[in-house]
């Protein structure tokens, strides 16, 4: 059993996995993981800048918006993580390697609640972009239960725009 857990040190296995997919597909999917991963952190930490500044006449229901799709997305930012090492990955998720890694754009300064919303609609919809191409690419790899995560975030993540983008509507 010792074997199991002997370090590796090609691509991105880390570890010696039991689980039955191929290495190489192993080594890709945690490089997808890890990837999206580097966004889900960036998107969390967007939702608290958006949490802790917002202002104006609607601010006690976006202060509980931005907080409650934080909450969200730390659970994505878990299932990620966790499932890249399920792999037998390791992840990359301190503040210095996320900042380096992640394809959101940066989180802009802004001061009222509307730019706080478009900002937040802006990384929602990219984050979403990229967890529905994740689901795809998982698929090819023959990882059923790897897209199965990507496409509940991707529900999530739907879900959570379409909260958000109701503020900017208006009716007519």
């Amino acid at each position: 059993m010792r074997a199991n857990i002997r370090p590796k040190a090609e691509g991105n296995v880390a570890f010696v996995s039991r689980n039955d997919l191929p290495e190489d597909a192993r080594s890709a999917l945690i490089e997808l993981l890890d990837a999206r991963l580097a966004d889900a952190i960036d998107l969390q930490t967007q939702m608290k800048q958006a949490h802790w500044n917002v202002k104006g006449p609607t601010f006690i229901s976006l202060h509980e918006l931005f907080d409650k799709i934080n909450e969200e997305v730390e659970d994505y930012v878990d299932e990620l993580a966790e499932r890249a090492v399920q792999l037998g990955g390791m992840v990359h998720g301190t503040v210095r390697q996320v900042a380096s890694r992640s394809t959101l754009s940066e989180y802009p300064i802004v001061k009222d609640g509307r730019q706080h919303l478009e900002a937040v609609t802006a990384a929602l919809s990219s984050f979403g972009m990229g967890v529905r191409a994740a689901i795809d690419r998982s698929d090819e790899l023959g990882d059923k239960d790897t897209a199965d995560i990507f496409t509940e975030i991707s529900r999530g993540v739907d879900k959570w725009l379409w909260f958000v983008e109701a503020h900017l509507q208006t009716e007519h």
